[in-house]
């Protein structure tokens, strides 16, 4: 009896710790290619934002981003010739917040290219939006002491 109970607590703590079945299914739609079509505002008006301690929105725009979810890393490339260009690695991982709204973060740090963190930073995003065509990414950030939200619209290209 000690040894069943004993087996039955294993693997219910195996089970809890496997992700979530609505993690699961987000990481097969986001593998592969995107393209970051737009990024936007809550707010009305012109704003210089650097997204990632990388580079400015402008540059962001029509970048190409490669999610690898097998081993939770992925790359984007900034192609704007008047930006600097380039890959820039990253790892990611993808935890829900709310089961009953079906509400996930995304959780995006940067990286060299072995996979090393150089600032040890890293970014929560909510992922308000996931399907097999587009994702919608919303940053909350604080401008003027009042929270200020960054959206960035992503089609995909292909898996």
């Amino acid at each position: 009896m000690r040894k069943l109970f004993l087996m039955g607590f294993l693997l219910f703590a195996i089970a809890s710790c496997a992700p979530s079945k609505v993690v699961q299914d987000s990481r097969k739609v986001i593998k592969g290619y995107w393209n970051l079509d737009e990024i936007s505002y809550s707010e009305k008006g012109t704003f210089n934002v650097q997204l990632f301690h990388d580079t400015s929105t402008e540059c962001f725009e029509g970048s190409t981003w490669r999610f690898i979810p097998n081993n939770n890393t992925g790359l984007y490339s900034i192609e704007n010739a008047s930006c600097p260009v380039g890959d820039r690695n990253f790892v990611f991982t993808i935890q829900e917040v709310d089961k009953a709204t079906g509400l996930y973060d995304f959780l995006l740090k940067p990286t060299n290219a072995k996979g090393k963190s150089e600032s040890n930073m890293g970014y929560r995003i909510n992922l308000q939006q996931l399907d097999d065509n587009s994702m919608q990414w919303m940053q909350t950030v604080s401008l003027e002491g009042k929270p200020f939200n960054i959206y960035m619209n992503f089609s995909k290209i292909s898996n």
